[in-house]
This record gives structure tokens, C-alpha cells and sequence, in this order.
């Protein structure tokens, strides 16, 4: 079971990791255009589906080849959550290092955005500044609290693995008999 979370856990975490270096690199040099990241999340979440296909193919395998053709749901929803979190990994450690040492502005400009965005939105008066604080407070924490920045990076791409790794078990599930 480790091999297959290793393995499969490691091709994962490249692909969508691979995927997101590219794609932020390519907007950080103005080949695209911050849109309010309608184009990078499309890119962002086909990768992601990609490479968590590799949960399916990791749960298959291990049932296959190692657990005599059977596996529960519990156990397969273990496995999958096992290479979702170590792909999931691998990309929090690769947007941290291309942020931190590539693209350490990209925050600033990103909550410019959205500021603008609000601004445009009708939203006015206390609403509107509130709104704000609290784009400028999300700012503030993603630069300087490694925990926020860390919990935010999985809270982009951790569901995507959970929903796959609960799709895959069911689809996979199948006991010995």
C-alpha cells in the first residue's frame, strides 16, 4: 500500500504541480492577462482532475495486484486520501517555493484585482469596506502566516482529491466472494 501511495501519490503531485508552475509563470509574464483568474482556474482545475485520475489508477492497481481482486470502501477511500495528500503536498511545496522566491508580488496584484472587482461590483459604503478588510486581511495572512498560506494552498486543491479519492472508492469497491 505505501508504494502505491508513494507512487502514485508522486506522479500526481507532479502533474498538477507542473500544471500550476507553467500557468503562473506564463500570467506572471503577462502572456495572460489576470481576468479575475477565470482562464488559470479552468487550466488549474483540469489538472487537477489529470492528475488525481492517478488515485483511480493507484486504487485499481492496488486492488488488483496486491489485494487479490477485492477492496472495501473504507480501504480504498484510505488509499486515495493517502495520494491525494502527498500530490497535494508536492503542490503546496511547489507554489510555496514559486511564490516565495518567483512570484512574491503575485498576492499584491491579485487582491488589487480583487479590490477593483468589488469596487465595480455596486457594492458601496460599509458593505464595500468591509469586503476590503477583508481581501487586505487575506493579504496580510497569506505573506506572513506560513499555516495560512499553507491551509490556504490545500484548500485549493485538497477537495478536488477528497471528491475524486470518494467517487474512485465507490467506483471501485469490491469484496472478495
Amino acid at each position: 500500500m505505501k508504494r502505491n501511495i508513494l507512487v502514485f501519490g508522486t506522479i500526481a503531485g507532479i502533474i498538477v504541480s507542473t500544471f500550476m508552475a507553467i500557468s503562473m509563470a506564463l500570467m506572471s509574464c503577462g502572456s495572460t492577462d489576470m481576468d479575475g483568474g477565470t482562464g488559470s482556474m479552468i487550466i488549474g482545475f483540469s489538472a487537477m482532475i489529470v492528475a488525481f485520475s492517478f488515485i483511480f489508477v493507484g486504487i485499481k492497481n492496488y486492488r488488483d495486484k496486491q489485494n487479490a481482486g477485492s477492496i472495501t470502501f473504507g480501504k480504498a477511500f484510505l488509499l486515495g486520501l493517502l495520494i491525494s495528500l502527498l500530490a497535494s503536498t508536492i503542490y503546496v511545496i511547489t507554489w510555496a517555493v514559486e511564490f516565495h522566491f518567483f512570484l512574491p508580488d503575485f498576492i499584491d496584484k491579485y487582491s488589487a484585482m480583487q479590490i477593483k472587482q468589488l469596487q465595480e461590483s455596486g457594492i458601496s459604503g460599509a458593505a464595500l469596506d468591509e469586503a476590503i478588510k477583508g481581501v487586505e486581511s487575506t493579504e496580510y495572512n497569506y505573506k506572513n502566516n506560513i499555516f495560512f498560506f499553507a491551509m490556504y494552498t490545500y484548500m485549493e486543491i485538497l477537495p478536488v482529491g477528497i471528491i475524486v479519492t470518494l467517487i474512485s472508492s465507490i467506483i471501485l469497491r469490491k469484496q472478495q466472494g
